[in-house]
């Protein structure tokens, strides 16, 4: 392994480890008891939080950490409409936000904000997941990718933010968000982690691709 190699690996975590603490603590906690306080008082029950398994570096499980946008039993509806699931699986695992009827009221607007996100600064912090990379998939999901394909794609931690986040996001359908999602472990590197961060930003403060 070359010396910029190491340097840049030592650089990435001590800001994942930065990133973490500060978004956890300025974005993630403040914004759970706003979640918090919205959900009490319209009546929702259960959680404010969405934990869901999803395949991480090298394939290791963990859970991903997201503000609930969705019903309590949010699966159940889906599995109950087929033709809906139909539409959710050829969607690349997704439904325009008119038509998903498990968004709760403020669903669609946290999403769009990207504030439902925010959870995962404590996935980062808890080094299961970079600040950059690709995004965290499901098992059933990695069905789209080739072996080898595989093997390179869980060869980097996953990110909140990445290729495809940044480059239409929910609007990027498979096969073409699978190029996007292994483009990131292909040219890892300082300067394409500077281009993605200021991307992001962009398309938050935009709003595109969200939802």
């Amino acid at each position: 392994m070359e010396i910029s190699e190491v340097l840049y690996k030592s650089f990435k975590q001590l800001a994942d480890f930065f990133i973490g603490l500060v978004g956890t603590v300025v974005l993630a906690f403040p914004a759970s008891l706003i979640i918090f306080i919205i959900y009490k008082a319209k009546g929702y029950k259960g959680s404010i939080f969405f934990t869901q398994y999803r395949v991480g570096l090298n394939g290791k499980k963990f859970k991903i950490i997201k503000f609930r946008s969705m019903v309590e039993n949010a699966e159940e509806i889906l599995l109950a409409n087929k033709e809906l699931h139909q539409k959710y699986i050829d969607n690349s695992y997704k439904l325009p936000p008119n038509e998903d009827p498990r968004l709760t009221i403020i669903g669609n607007f946290i999403r769009k904000t990207s504030i439902d996100e925010f959870p995962q600064f404590i996935n980062v912090l808890r080094g299961e997941m970079s600040f950059i990379g690709p995004r965290p998939i499901l098992d059933k999901e990695l069905e789209e990718y080739s072996q080898e394909e595989q093997e390179l794609l869980l060869s980097v931690k996953p990110g909140i933010t990445g290729m495809w986040q940044v480059s239409g996001r929910s609007e990027v359908y498979y096969p073409e968000r699978c190029e996007m999602e292994l483009y990131y472990p292909r040219n890892q590197s300082f300067k394409l982690d500077v281009k993605i961060f200021l991307l992001t930003i962009k398309q938050v403060l935009l709003g595109k691709g969200a939802h």
